[in-house]
């Protein structure tokens, strides 16, 4: 496994950030973490990458054990914290240099134009950093974390406060990056969870509240969502007497979305409806779960 975290857990004086949670996470793979603020995110990834130490459990990443092994997980590791640590008056080229020093690279230059490459830095890595958009200097804070070519990504909301251009710029250098390093990213936006990844870890007041893949996690729920039309006016009294429907939402006389825990069941009902009742369907789907409303529903069940 590329990162191990066993019961770790994390208390600022009576508050418990992080509460004995325990994931794997294997190579190669793309993982989104999320949760509203304050869930504990940014402290379990921080626990990750050495910068906090847990008050209780353990943390491995690629085989070795984050406690008393700081150095050598840090070498294996790339971190773009949420607050990415930039020196404005720095040029490009510049900082990663020092960087590259730190790391005490053996081939700095070539490293450098490599990963300036990677995350399309070439046209702007001639400037000074203060001068950059919001967006190019998440590129930096990626390029240094790509400096010294880790095996595990961490990634602190590295798409906050950008325009959605900006966000696709990033989204697909992220998606390059995954062919062959494991991810561990957190970001509020959904849509990039479901664009990169395809397993989600979901925190809630330091506890895990869901770890699956997004598939699993929409077919999770007790109930679905039927959107029928009606070539006629159809009452919601007679509407609520077929079969397997355990709620009816209204959008006028015609369009009706009903919730229930077997849409191809309520299918079959709803047909023999309408030959009952001499009516005609005008269209039948079965709405697919958006990551929204599980996100909604996971964290205001453990409020």
């Amino acid at each position: 496994m590329s990162i191990k975290v066993d019961h770790i857990q994390k208390t600022y004086g009576t508050q418990i950030a992080v509460n004995n949670i325990s994931f794997e996470i294997g190579k190669g793979e793309i993982v989104g973490f999320l949760g509203p603020n304050g869930a504990g995110k940014s402290t379990t990834m921080k626990m990750i990458t050495g910068y906090l130490r847990p008050d209780s459990g353990s943390i491995h990443v690629c085989g070795i054990i984050v406690e008393g092994e700081a150095i050598s997980t840090k070498r294996k590791i790339g971190y773009l914290p949420e607050s990415n640590p930039l020196y404005a008056e720095m040029y490009v080229r510049e900082y990663l240099e020092m960087m590259a020093g730190l790391h005490s690279l053996k081939t700095p230059t070539k490293r450098i134009e490599e990963v300036i490459g990677i995350t399309g830095l070439l046209t702007e890595a001639h400037k000074e950093i203060g001068q950059l958009s919001k967006g190019y200097k998440q590129r930096v804070g990626l390029a240094a974390a790509l400096l010294h070519d880790p095996e595990v990504l961490i990634l602190d909301e590295p798409t906050t406060g950008l325009d959605p251009n900006q966000i696709i710029e990033i989204r697909e250098v992220i998606r390059s990056l995954s062919k062959d390093k494991t991810i561990l990213f957190s970001t509020h936006i959904l849509q990039e969870v479901e664009a990169l990844c395809d397993r989600v870890i979901v925190i809630n007041k330091g506890i895990i509240v869901a770890d699956k893949r997004i598939e699993e996690l929409k077919q999770s729920s007790n109930t679905a969502k039927v959107r029928v039309s009606f070539r006629e006016k159809i009452d919601q009294k007679a509407l609520g007497q077929v079969g397997g429907i355990s709620g009816i939402i209204k959008e006028n006389d015609y369009d009706w979305l009903l919730e229930t825990a077997d849409p191809e069941a309520l299918s079959k009902e709803l047909l023999g409806f309408t030959l009952q009742h001499n009516l005609n369907i005008v269209s039948l789907q079965t709405q697919t779960r958006r990551l929204e409303d599980i996100f909604k529903e996971l964290t205001a069940a453990s409020n």
